[in-house]
């Protein structure tokens, strides 16, 4: 049977809920719809999706407090679109820093949102080039730590597990694809958003600052990601592939 793309709304307005669930069911989407974080809860206890369309303006747990939430929990590589009323790049900030994938200003024309699903949708199942991974996935070596492909975490040298976000997995991976050589801000978001990418031009900065947070590297002097100015940025150290993941 063919897979369809199960989205999962949370918004406490009853009436976008509605009309962006249907809207979504009559262009070939599966839909389930929600009010606050309570019962995305307890949805996502017994189910999985393919997207979560999470509102930021919602009463008790905000949106960007269940963003957090989701990115270190089971869910963790689901990808998140954040719908928020207010215009502020601040937000918007605020929202990829909490691991969302994409953003998008109400009101918004229902259109658009289809195409933006899509969008992130297409990115979140889109290897970068020349990356073959085995059925059982690899672990790719760099430093002190050991990147799974396969549960899509890192392992640092005492085997602690650290999760990461959809958008900072694909980040890493592109570096890891690619380590030694200067990669612009255009060609890390063509490789890790796709070229049908509508992000602000900081959206790469902030990820590098997220990515390197996880990797316990200093921005002042870092050891894994470097900054070559007016170029880009280079993960300045050799990659070692050890194999499958269990």
């Amino acid at each position: 049977m063919e897979h369809v793309d199960h989205i999962l709304i949370v918004d406490d307005d009853r009436e976008i809920r509605e009309l962006v669930g249907n809207y979504l069911k009559k262009n070939g989407l599966r839909t389930t719809v929600v009010a606050d974080g309570r019962q995305m809860r307890s949805f996502l206890d017994a189910n999985t999706v393919d997207l979560i369309v999470l509102d930021i303006m919602m009463p008790g747990d905000d949106g960007l407090q269940l963003c957090r939430e989701l990115r270190v929990g089971k869910h963790k590589a689901t990808p998140v679109l954040m719908l928020t009323a207010r215009n502020d790049e601040t937000d918007r900030i605020i929202g990829l820093e909490m691991g969302a994938d994409d953003y998008l200003t109400k009101p918004f024309a229902a259109r658009e949102l289809l195409a933006r699903i899509n969008a992130v949708l297409r990115r979140t199942r889109m290897l970068p080039p020349n990356l073959v991974v085995t059925e059982a996935g690899r672990l790719l070596a760099f430093g002190r730590w050991q990147l799974d492909t396969s549960a899509r975490h890192l392992l640092d040298s005492d085997g602690t597990m650290v999760a990461l976000s959809g958008a900072e997995y694909r980040l890493l991976r592109v570096f890891l694809d690619h380590p030694q050589r200067v990669l612009s801000r255009d060609q890390l978001l063509n490789l890790t958003q796709g070229r049908e990418a509508d992000l602000f031009d900081r959206s790469i900065d902030l990820l590098v600052s997220r990515l390197r947070q996880r990797l316990l590297d200093d921005a002042r002097e870092p050891a894994y990601i470097k900054t070559v100015r007016s170029e880009g940025y280079v993960f300045s150290l050799p990659v070692e592939l050890l194999g499958a993941s269990a």
